[in-house]
């Protein structure tokens, strides 16, 4: 089944793989280093050398457990591939990463606004809900089965429904420990990054 996936996808899983292997090994220096801390986070206060730039990107290849990671992994193999495959090996890197970006943006924002002690933020989720974007937008009506509970629903039911879902979540503060704005805020850079698509480059695929 691995030789199969796509080349982009099957890196981003490796890569993903390999960090969190190595942040097993070495995790206060790692998350301290690269995980997204808030804009203003003190350096040495628990939080090693405070916000950085590459930070935005860097914490989407940390995970927070070995479920965290599986099922990230899980969903990027779901539904990574087959948007690789419409999108080719340079739009769907550029699409990966304009997703993960944003969904730092998005949960710094929010992040500014809380007055919380500051939490390092990880995980691929902004770049995976910017992929299920892309899919449900490519895919509309191909069915998906929920793992719990296993429902079957088309591709664009199941983005908005999740999508409804992690806004209520993140408005109502239900789900503690879980960047529902972040998730959120790779939609929305996936969704800007196909309409920047549509008006400014020749088409490819069906998007």
């Amino acid at each position: 089944m691995f030789p199969s996936v796509p080349p982009v996808t099957r890196s981003l899983i490796l890569a993903c793989v390999g960090v969190y292997l190595f942040e097993t090994m070495l995790s206060g220096p790692v998350i301290n280093a690269l995980a997204l801390w808030p804009v203003g986070t003190p350096a040495g206060l628990g939080a090693g050398v405070g916000f950085q730039p590459w930070q935005i990107v860097t914490y989407s290849f940390l995970h927070g457990s070995g479920w965290h990671l599986f099922f990230n992994m899980f969903a990027l193999w779901m539904f990574g591939s087959d948007v690789e495959r419409v999108f080719g090996a340079r739009r769907y890197t550029v699409f990966w990463f304009a997703s993960v970006i944003s969904a730092a943006l998005a949960q710094l924002l929010v992040a500014a606004f809380l007055s919380e002690s500051p939490n390092p933020t990880v995980g691929a989720s902004g770049g995976v809900f910017g992929l299920l974007l892309a899919f449900g937008v490519l895919f509309p009506d191909r069915m998906i089965v929920l793992l719990i509970p296993p429902i079957p629903m088309k591709a664009w039911v199941f983005v908005i429904l999740y999508g409804a879902v992690e806004l209520f979540l993140g408005v109502t503060g239900t789900q503690k420990g879980v960047a529902h704005f972040a998730h959120l805020g790779g939609m929305v850079g996936g969704w800007l990054t196909l309409q920047y698509w549509r008006r400014h480059l020749p088409p490819r695929g069906r998007y």
